[in-house]
């Protein structure tokens, strides 16, 4: 289960990686990085709703009772990461605002520690340690850092709501099935970006012409959109729901930084981006620690029972909470 929940994670990062370099003809055409980020959700929910309706229709339904937890998924897991980034990076330079974003390993390992009261072995807190300095080294955070509090504070709220994904990722039940959260998490969060990205000023006819961004091959604007919105999203967040929920929060969101390395492979390899020293010798730190993490397993100490105890005794005395495991484990 691990090894198979690793795999998926590993395909997922480079999933999400494929977004970028093809958001790249999209800009190329003439469309703002947000209305491209607008049709990137809007476009892999529609698909996603649809080939549910289809083919799982069950899926789509959910309890009136999880609609909350649907709406912050929405809020914080997938609008939040984007806008907030888009905005950080107005303020600071892109690498500081992806490693601002990027925190969030760090995070999620400090909210299950300090706030589920789950104790993680050391490898956990050092492998995300660990992969944090090699992004820094990847995104080369000391060339152009100014201090910008606004700009700080944004990258860093990015950075949470990408933990919120992550912990929400692992902490849902069974009655929500996953595809159906995905597909409706991304269409609210296209509606929830409908006044910054203002879908009505969309120049659609660059759909239909061919884009060539600066070092890169020429691709069918409509054929790179295709595979931002099936690759680099839809297929993404599936795979990347899968591993989360086989490994953990923690584990997952360590892994998941693996996709600022393969953005810069496929950076390099389709839009002829240069990958220079820092990228490779960071890219191989940030591998040591997602490996370093996925050796981890979170556990918390199960209460201490005497081994006999009188009935009376054991009906009014202390016990562990109703319904609490002695053991957590990656949900499987």
């Amino acid at each position: 289960m691990r090894y198979a929940g690793l795999a998926l994670a590993f395909v997922g990062s480079w999933c999400f990686a494929f977004a970028g370099p093809m958001a790249k003809y999209l800009i190329e055409a003439g469309l703002e990085p947000m209305e491209a980020v607008w049709t990137r959700m809007a476009g892999a929910g529609l698909l996603l709703v649809a080939v549910l309706a289809v083919v799982r229709p069950r899926a789509l339904r959910i309890p009136s009772s999880k609609l909350p937890f649907l709406g912050l998924y929405a809020v914080m897991g997938v609008a939040g990461v984007q806008s907030l980034y888009f905005v950080a990076i107005t303020r600071l330079p892109v690498g500081v605002a992806l490693l601002l974003e990027f925190m969030a390993p760090v995070m999620v390992v400090a909210w299950v520690r300090v706030v589920r009261r789950v104790r993680l072995a050391g490898a956990a807190y050092v492998g995300a340690v660990v992969a944090i300095a090699g992004l820094a080294i990847v995104v080369e955070a000391w060339q152009g850092l100014r201090i910008d509090a606004l700009g700080l504070l944004l990258g860093l709220l990015a950075g949470a709501c990408c933990a919120g994904y992550f912990l929400m990722c692992d902490g849902f039940g069974d009655d929500i099935d996953p595809l159906g959260l995905i597909a409706w998490g991304l269409l609210g969060a296209a509606v929830l970006l409908l006044p910054f990205s203002r879908p009505w000023n969309i120049p659609w006819e660059a759909f239909t012409v061919s884009a060539t961004p600066e070092g890169a091959v020429t691709l069918p604007v409509l054929g790179a959109y295709l595979c931002m919105a099936v690759v680099g999203t839809s297929v993404a967040y599936i795979v990347s729901m899968y591993a989360v929920r086989r490994l953990s929060a923690a584990v997952g969101a360590t892994v998941a930084s693996l996709e600022v390395i393969a953005g810069a492979v496929l950076a390099w390899a389709l839009v002829g981006e240069t990958l220079g020293v820092f990228q490779i010798v960071g890219g191989l730190i940030v591998l040591s620690g997602a490996l370093l993490a996925q050796t981890a397993t979170a556990s918390v100490q199960p209460p201490v029972q005497p081994a006999a105890q009188p009935a009376a005794q054991s009906a009014a005395g202390p016990g562990p909470v109703a319904g609490e495991p002695a053991e957590v484990t990656a949900p499987g």
